[in-house]
């Protein structure tokens, strides 16, 4: 059981931790005298006009008594003007009848109405379980997530998954997929951050031999090599907006055409994505299609940073203990030490560092020294036993909380002298702050406080 509240997605308004669509949709008047009238799509018709007997009432001269109507018809949305006299536009373009999406906007004379999907905000009841898998956690959160995603696996549903890097949400896809009717089929796993701009296309969709030079062969992409399975495009934020269409015709068609081909192959495949990044934000600031994000986002999951449920680091520790050296002892002041990190790389930096812990033991317990520096950051040294993104990610984000809080410290809360003196533009300062939870007057006071 679920509690649970209907909303529409609102592009600026905060998310919460877990949502899904509803069937259906809502129509929603965004420009024009009825701004903020909607109307939810249903099993039956909607009519749009001016004449009382329509579904959705238009206090508007320019629109017609029966405008146009919008009907479901199998899994599409099929919108169809009515003998209007100003006619339908969408996207700019007069149609008579045309299938639609999320995200659309329908302009009938003054009047613009945006089709977004219907959300309802999920509360799952928190599982009994403290496992999901490989997934550990006994903190509330993690265990609603655990009932969340038993409940998502079963279904066919296009899942996004966002948190902090290093969360495990590649491990959440693997389990979805483990857990879902398609475990035998295969698990592929696409970075969507890691591939150079100009060979995404082909590693998503693949490509014909001679298509571009160095193709030497024909090559399946993501979706065909995922044939009965599931794909995973983990950083799907860092896809280029270019791209995204292709991405989208991709999804909708459930076909994908081959770089250098001129026709479509069905592919069978679930599509699980994830991203570090606020992709509502990135929707509302243009960087990210809105469209696409709606048809990622069919399931939301939010997985919640380490540092929010400290109760789970002993369970934690303990578990990779086991992995890595079972029956290796801990003792109580490495634990405490470990509890006080605060773990800015998340589950993936305690799993580095008890896994360097336990290889540096000493008289059967883990040792700390050398995987865990003095002052309770992660050791600044080259991490040659991770993934060069990973390590590479990790010096940069320590270098760039670092440098943003002296600089902040310095130029005593003036953002724009501090961004003068960066050579940074003044937002990008801000959005640096908030990804490191830095806060201005914070540091203005305590530097106040050291000075007395």
């Amino acid at each position: 059981m679920s509690r649970e509240r209907s909303a529409i997605t609102a592009m600026l308004d905060d998310a919460p931790a877990h949502s899904r669509q509803i069937r259906g949709g809502v129509f929603l008047v965004i420009k024009g005298p009825d701004r903020g009238a909607r109307i939810t799509l249903g099993d039956e018709p909607l009519s749009f006009g001016s004449g009382e007997t329509c579904s959705l009432v238009l206090d508007d001269c320019t629109v017609s008594r029966k405008h146009f109507e919008v009907q479901r018809v199998g899994d599409e949305i099929i919108v169809s003007d009515c003998g209007s006299t100003n006619g339908v536009k969408i996207s700019g373009l007069r149609v008579e009848r045309a299938a639609i999406g999320f995200g659309a906007e329908i302009k009938l004379g003054r009047t613009v109405l945006k089709f977004v999907p219907d959300e309802e905000f999920v509360e799952p009841e928190a599982s009994l379980q403290t496992s999901f898998g490989s997934i550990v956690g006994a903190d509330v959160r993690m265990r609603q997530m655990f009932t969340l995603l038993e409940d998502v696996a079963a279904t066919p549903a296009t899942v996004l998954i966002e948190g902090e890097t290093g969360t495990g949400k590649e491990l959440i896809a693997e389990e979805i997929h483990r857990h879902s009717a398609r475990r035998n089929g295969p698990f592929i796993v696409l970075d969507c951050g890691s591939v150079p701009r100009e060979l995404v296309a082909s590693v998503l969709f693949g490509h014909l031999k001679g298509a571009f030079t160095g193709a030497i062969s024909d090559r399946n992409g993501v979706f065909a090599e995922a044939h009965g399975g599931t794909v995973f495009l983990d950083e799907i934020g860092e896809l280029d907006l270019d791209l995204q269409p292709a991405l989208l015709r991709a999804l909708d068609k459930r076909a994908v055409r081959k770089v250098g081909a001129t026709i479509y192959e069905q592919f069978d495949a679930r599509l699980v994505a994830a991203t570090n990044r606020d992709l509502r934000a990135e929707v509302a600031n243009k960087r990210f299609r809105e469209d696409l994000y709606y048809r990622l986002a069919v399931i939301r999951v939010a997985v919640p940073p380490l540092r929010e449920r400290g109760a789970d680091i002993p369970r934690l520790v303990a578990h990779f203990a086991n992995q890595f050296a079972p029956g290796i002892a801990i003792r109580p002041d490495d634990m405490q030490r470990l509890v006080n990190h605060s773990w800015p790389g998340n589950v993936r930096e305690l799993r580095n560092v008890m896994e360097r812990a336990c290889l540096l033991a000493r008289d059967g317990a883990i040792n700390l020294e050398g995987a865990i520096n003095g002052d309770d950051h992660a050791a600044g040294a080259v991490r040659t036993d991770q993934p060069f993104k990973v390590a590479k990610n990790q010096i940069v984000e320590a270098f760039e909380r670092e440098y943003i809080e002296a600089l902040v410290s310095r130029h005593r809360m003036n953002l724009s002298a501090a961004a003068r003196d960066a050579q940074i533009d003044r937002k990008h300062l801000r959005e640096l702050m908030h990804k490191y939870g830095l806060d201005a007057r914070h540091h203005l006071v305590r530097d106040e406080q050291v000075q007395d």
